[in-house]
């Protein structure tokens, strides 16, 4: 009587979450497709928009397979992940890519383990944990890079010199995200010896590298949340940037560069000019600002391409092929082996490009058909 009553629940279970409506954050879902082989899509939350997107287009690829497929998204709580995880084995998934809130996944993936399914890390790896093969981002040092590059070049700090120095302030992302370091350290190795050098001047914590726990948990911005990163960048501007005019802000996403540089604009010292603001994800919203001048770049990282690619790889893991994935590249063949690091493993890591996207290009994503038309219109983005 106790199996059938556990059967019946789960059942309902199950069938609660297949109906939730789409794109609801706490329930997640949309199921659906043809064939008999389920992929479960885990997300790690809504507020940054790429995620929802992300779901969408994995969902819309393994359907062109054949498969069927369900999305959800976990509101940034990693016990709700779990939890979907978990109705996604029910459903018998044979796969599940998962974007994770934290490493507090590594339970729900040994359990997908003991199940034989695969898991795929989506853009985030998935830390403290030896129980999963496949890991597919972009190359996010290069992000990094990039975004260091684009300081640089705003700032023409190949000229500029110590007597009369510009002034930087430093963000990084989640520290609960491996991303965040890499793209840290990336801009680092570009800003580094314009640093040492005193051409640039960091106001408020200057961790050299991430290793430098104490002071990188100072900048980081938990959870990506965008009210975090104003806050912090309203106290800078009232405290350690009180008394100079910041002449560039490291921010490692477009979500937070948004709220940075609002927090900017209600400051009168900055109503003439803003500083340079980096970002990532190309969000129609920050292309919208740097066509109009007011963030200086962003990185293109065509998210639509990394989830054909990683649905890619998982009909390869379902099928039991070697994997083909057009503009991906093993981290290990070009010397970047650690970015499929685990700390319990080093899985295989697929890596995609990014773009560099300043005003001069800031069609590019347009171009690539990145922006649904809705968000073309109401960002102006024509």
């Amino acid at each position: 009587m106790k199996k059938l009553l556990f059967v019946a629940v789960a059942s309902i279970l199950v069938a609660g979450t297949a109906l939730a409506s789409p794109g609801a954050e706490s329930k997640g879902a949309s199921g659906g497709g043809g064939g008999s082989t389920f992929i479960g899509i885990a997300m790690p939350e809504t507020h940054v928009l790429r995620w929802t997107k992300d779901g969408a287009s994995l969902k819309k690829f393994a359907e062109n397979k054949g498969f069927r497929a369900q999305d959800q998204y976990a509101n940034a709580d990693q016990n709700l992940q779990n939890t979907q995880i978990q109705n996604f084995l029910t459903q018998g998934a044979r796969a599940i890519i998962i974007g994770c809130v934290n490493d507090g996944v590594a339970a729900a993936v040994a359990d997908a383990a003991r199940d034989k399914v695969t898991v795929i890390a989506y853009d985030r790896i998935i830390p403290n944990s030896a129980d999963y093969d496949y890991y597919i981002t972009f190359n996010n040092f290069k992000v990094g890079q990039f975004q260091g590059q684009g300081i640089e070049k705003g700032l023409n700090l190949k000229s500029a010199t110590a007597e009369n120095p510009k002034y930087i302030t430093l963000f990084a992302g989640s520290p609960t995200d491996g991303n965040a370091f890499f793209f840290y350290d990336g801009a680092m190795s570009v800003l580094n010896p314009y640093i040492k050098s005193g051409v640039l001047k960091v106001v408020g914590p200057y961790p050299e590298t991430s290793k430098d726990t104490a002071n990188f948990q100072r900048i980081a911005t938990e959870n990506w949340l965008a009210p975090t990163a104003k806050t912090r960048m309203e106290n800078l501007l009232n405290a350690d940037a009180k008394d100079v005019v910041l002449d560039a802000v490291l921010a490692p996403n477009d979500t937070l560069a948004r709220a940075i540089i609002e927090a900017c604009k209600a400051d009168a010292k900055y109503a003439g000019k803003l500083p340079v603001v980096t970002g990532q994800d190309a969000e129609a919203a920050s292309t919208a600002l740097i066509k109009n001048g007011e963030q200086y770049m962003t990185v293109f990282k065509d998210t639509t391409k990394l989830a054909e690619a990683a649905i890619l790889l998982a009909e390869a893991a379902v099928k039991g092929t070697t994997p083909n994935i057009p503009g991906a590249v093993l981290a290990s063949s070009i010397g970047l082996a650690d970015i499929g690091n685990t700390g319990k493993k080093v899985v295989k890591a697929y890596l995609l490009d990014p773009v560099i996207i300043y005003r001069e290009n800031w069609q590019d994503p347009v171009n690539a058909g990145f922006y649904s038309q809705d968000e073309i219109a109401q960002n102006g983005l024509k």
